[in-house]
């Protein structure tokens, strides 16, 4: 029965995709007497955190909350931050026992909320569901254990390992069902990098595509500035936040850029490249645009294994469609120098395995960091 209405909660939480970042997706139901008499969610950074939504659901409905039961996807705040304590507010309910889903790493909460909780005489129940409710929020709670962004490298490509044919045609090679998922993705994720060969080869929007939803921070690494001042990207700039990253000094092309509504960011050139370690530094520290608390990683291969390569990738996203490409010229998800043995491999871990459609999704973290250029 817990596991029920924990799963409620979940549910609920969903909602709050793409528009609670930095902040974690978090679901709370109330129960009173084996019903559901409330239900909340966070839905946008800087409103009420799920609890509040719940108990002002209730509280409109003139619904009394005490000694009723709630359940929450993450531990209830104990300080205060745009809102006041959530634990205040359950405190004030008179609410009778809380379960809990994943305990909040934030080191202003971390264990904080349930103590205070049961100081005040609320029975607490920890670790409902813990497992689906950790995945909810791996974005957040690497965001606000590290301070920096997680990566996820996504790329699709065929049976035989190829991003696109050896003419450089690749659209389409999954189905329908899996890019609409990289569109949720893109909604999950606060930015999506690619580098300037994409945006040269296939002049992309890089937008979410759902009805309603948020587009991510687009990020180009442009090390020389190539990028055309007519593509779609700088077309939309002044709609969509842009940033360039770039080590060129070209001023008359910056200040262009600049006028045409892109964010520019420079950085130092290693090996013919932009320092990729410095411009994750640099996204962190960024006052004049939202924060980056996540990245969707939808380069070539050059940019896949030069992200892999510094050590800044933390999950990848492999959609595999039923085709072969053949070719030995046809690119790869991943090219670069590549490693010199097979003990030298990029080890991945916690592995699932999808079906979207005639297509299989792969996940995978990534095990161990190779810092070496």
């Amino acid at each position: 029965m817990h596991e029920k209405y924990m799963k409620e909660a979940v549910g609920l939480a969903k909602n709050g995709m793409g528009f609670v970042n930095p902040n974690p997706m978090v679901g709370a139901v109330i129960v009173k007497n084996g019903e559901i008499i409330g239900r909340g969610f966070h839905k946008k950074y800087g409103c009420l955190h799920a609890e509040r939504e719940a108990f002002a659901d209730c509280d409109s409905r003139g619904i009394d909350c005490t000694g009723a039961d709630m359940y929450v996807t993450l531990e209830p705040c104990c300080h205060h931050g745009k809102t006041p304590p959530c634990t205040d507010a359950v405190i004030q309910h008179k609410i009778g026992h809380v379960y809990i889903g994943s305990s909040d790493p934030n080191p202003l909460v971390a264990g904080k909320g349930v103590k205070i909780l049961r100081e005040h005489g609320i029975e607490v129940t920890e670790g409902i569901l813990k497992d689906e409710c950790d995945e909810l929020n791996e974005i957040f709670f690497h965001y606000i254990t590290t301070g920096r962004p997680f990566v996820t490298m996504k790329y699709a490509m065929t049976m035989d390992g190829k991003i696109a044919c050896y003419t450089g045609e690749s659209k389409w090679i999954t189905g329908e069902q899996s890019r609409m998922n990289v569109q949720y993705e893109r909604l999950r994720h606060s930015a999506i990098m690619v580098g300037i060969g994409t945006v040269l080869a296939d002049n992309p929007m890089l937008t979410c595509r759902l009805e309603n939803g948020r587009n991510p921070i687009r990020i180009i690494c442009d090390t020389h500035l190539r990028i055309p001042l007519d593509c779609n990207i700088v077309d939309t700039a002044k709609e969509v936040p842009t940033i360039i990253a770039t080590a060129s000094h070209d001023v008359r092309q910056l200040s262009t850029l600049d006028v045409l509504g892109c964010h520019i960011m420079q950085l130092d050139e290693i090996n013919g490249h932009i320092n990729l370690n410095q411009l994750i530094t640099k996204l962190t520290k960024r006052k004049d645009i939202d924060k980056v608390d996540s990245i969707l990683l939808e380069g070539g291969g050059e940019l896949n294994w030069a992200m892999l390569n510094v050590g800044l990738v933390n999950k990848v996203q492999a959609y595999i469609a039923p085709k072969i490409f053949g070719g030995a010229g046809a690119k790869s998800a991943v090219s670069g120098r590549g490693v010199p043995a097979p003990s030298d491999a990029f080890m991945l871990t916690d592995t699932k395995v999808k079906h979207i459609g005639d297509d299989i999704l792969i996940e995978s973290r990534v095990k161990n960091v190779h810092g070496n250029n």
